[in-house]
């Protein structure tokens, strides 16, 4: 049975000029990878808006999965999150100069929701490839987190039957000559992506391995 995969990735934001998370998200555009098929949507990082835009797609498209890509500057790893939380706290402004701190996301909605992907199968098919992958237990309070809860709360409430969760991944190198901080290449970046689609798309059930971290 076909598949079809929803994988969304934010524009540039802040002082950067480039964002690898839309860049991969322009090469997977179409990609149909066996049973697989991968549709893509740019995402502005901008509060509410943001869950607006991929809300929409979701309704057009009606996938299978929703795969939220978006960077987190600074980690080493490809990073798949385990949960969101009903938190804004905006560290900096968004695109649109907004700045919320300490507001809820959605004041009817419970304090978390749990990525419905298989979290720790997608990071063991990417270590299996030789991709540096791990699961990550928080996905910040910017528009990443907000877009990652608005998403999961609105499958919860009006399409149960779709998966969805959020991957982060590191700068591309390019980013990486002038602020001094870890990298991937965005071919690396791609094919960690590439192979989450595939995993979360085939794999309902995650697989039960060592993925915690100690504080």
């Amino acid at each position: 049975m076909e598949k079809k995969v929803l994988i969304t990735g934010f524009d540039p934001f802040g002082s950067d000029t480039v964002n690898p998370a839309v860049e991969a998200v322009k090469k997977l555009e179409g990609q149909k990878i066996d049973d697989v098929t991968i549709i893509t949507q740019e995402v502005p990082t901008v509060f509410h808006e943001s869950i607006k835009v991929v809300t929409e797609s979701i309704e057009k498209h009606q996938p299978d999965v929703v795969i939220l890509v978006g960077q987190a500057g600074g980690r080493t790893q490809i990073t798949p999150e385990r949960i969101a939380v009903n938190i804004d706290d905006a560290r900096i402004p968004d695109n649109k100069k907004n700045q919320p701190i300490d507001e809820p996301i959605a004041a009817d909605g419970p304090a978390a929701y749990w990525s419905t992907l298989p979290v720790k199968r997608m990071v063991h098919d990417m270590r299996e490839a030789g991709i540096p992958a791990a699961v990550s237990h928080t996905a910040g309070t910017f528009v990443c987190n907000h877009l990652f809860y608005g998403v999961m709360h609105y499958l919860a409430n009006h399409a149960p039957h779709i998966r969805g969760g959020f991957i982060h991944i590191p700068f591309i190198p390019e980013q990486a000559v002038s602020n001094n901080q870890p990298s991937l290449s965005l071919d690396t970046i791609v094919e960690g992506i590439k192979l989450s689609a595939l995993s979360a798309a085939h794999d309902h059930e995650d697989i039960r391995e060592v993925g915690g971290t100690i504080c």
